[in-house]
């Protein structure tokens, strides 16, 4: 859950710092377009400008020219010629500032031919008046007076200011639009921003409360692991108390039966008579030091060996027929005891003795699982 909310924050965070970089980024270049556009505007005026100094230079001039036309003043043919010098640096100046727009080259091109015959005729003009050659002078101002040379220059100039102020309305059009732009991303950038910041703290807000809520659960879950703990612990002491005590009693009771199995042992061991434990298939588990001393065998040798190895059965007194294939087997299944049976011993080394055979069956739950012979030796063996 931490990881998740300071995961949600730091993208919020990341995000607004992309809105920042991106408003900085755009408002960066809007602002380059304005300052190149406003550029763009000074030179549009400077070209209209220049375009209306060119005009009223032109007019100077030509009026200067009639002047002096008519005074013969130096000082007019002085004012003429200035006039003219000053248009042609206004032509220069203006064309230079036009000459990345190609839509003007024809306009320039035609000027440069009407401006070249316009001072051609004030040459030859001013010529003929110098040498009050007054018949030159009017047939060259005849000639002019029919001449639309200067109506085409001055409407040259004014197609050429017209199409620089359309130019400037374009322009001027553009920078409001770009500037509309940059204000409406500078000011989505900041909505923005603030929203996701808005969010972080609200993120930030709601962890703090759900941890406040998590710690007092917190707190709620430890007082009642502490009860139980209590509790438990209770118990477990009391359970510790039960288990010491069956210990001592189970230590106790495991050493009365100890006591008891070594009596018992000492009791078989102690007994003349040949004593044989048998396991439910009439196997020898064991035997009393008797039967070692008596039939010469070790008990390694007669565990796990049936029980015939040793003993031979008899039929029973007064019983003339055959002895029972094996008796023993048949009593250890149906559970019946056998009483003073005769048998005979057989003793390692080949002797034999007469004795008499008791078996008494080991239950478990009801279940024969082996049973207890003792053999009582009745004569020397031969």
């Amino acid at each position: 859950m931490k990881d998740k909310i300071i995961l949600r924050v730091l993208t919020l965070f990341g995000v607004a710092l992309a809105v920042l970089v991106f408003v900085a980024l755009a408002a960066i270049r809007n602002i380059n377009r304005a300052t190149a556009g406003s550029d763009w505007v000074n030179h549009t005026h400077a070209v209209i400008m220049e375009a209306d100094a060119l005009q009223s230079a032109y007019h100077a001039g030509d009026g200067a020219l009639r002047t002096f036309l008519l005074t013969g003043d130096p000082r007019d043919l002085a004012a003429t010629r200035e006039a003219f010098g000053e248009m042609s640096e206004h032509f220069e100046v203006v064309k230079a500032l036009a000459k990345d727009e190609a839509a003007h080259a024809p306009k320039f091109a035609r000027l440069q031919v009407l401006f070249t015959e316009r001072m051609e005729f004030a040459r030859e003009v001013i010529a003929a008046r110098e040498k009050n050659d007054a018949g030159t002078v009017r047939r060259l101002l005849a000639a002019s007076a029919g001449n639309e040379a200067a109506q085409e220059i001055n409407r040259l100039i004014e197609k050429l200011q017209l199409a620089e102020r359309e130019l400037l309305t374009a322009r001027d059009k553009a920078s409001y639009l770009q500037a509309q732009t940059t204000r409406w991303t500078v000011f989505s950038g900041l909505i923005i921003n603030f929203l996701l910041l808005g969010g972080a703290a609200w993120l930030i807000r709601d962890d703090i409360a759900a941890r406040k809520r998590a710690a007092a659960l917190l707190g709620e879950a430890n007082a009642t692991l502490e009860a139980r703990v209590r509790e438990r612990t209770a118990e477990l002491v009391t359970s510790n108390a039960k288990l010491l005590a069956e210990n001592q009693e189970r230590k106790w009771g495991n050493q009365a039966l100890e006591h008891q199995l070594r009596y018992n042992q000492l009791i078989i061991n102690s007994i003349t008579d040949l004593v044989v434990v048998l396991t439910k298939m009439a196997n020898v588990s064991r035997v009393n030091p008797a039967v070692t001393q008596w039939t010469g065998w070790s008990a390694a040798e007669l565990i796990n060996q049936p029980l015939l190895r040793m003993v031979r059965l008899k039929p029973p007194d007064g019983d003339s027929g055959p002895a029972t294939a094996d008796p023993i087997s048949l009593a250890l299944r149906t559970g019946r005891e056998i009483h003073e049976q005769p048998a005979v011993i057989l003793a390692k080394d080949g002797r034999e003795a007469a004795a008499r055979l008791s078996m008494y069956p080991l239950r478990d739950r009801d279940k024969v699982v082996g049973a207890v012979v003792t053999i009582h030796i009745l004569t020397n063996p031969v």
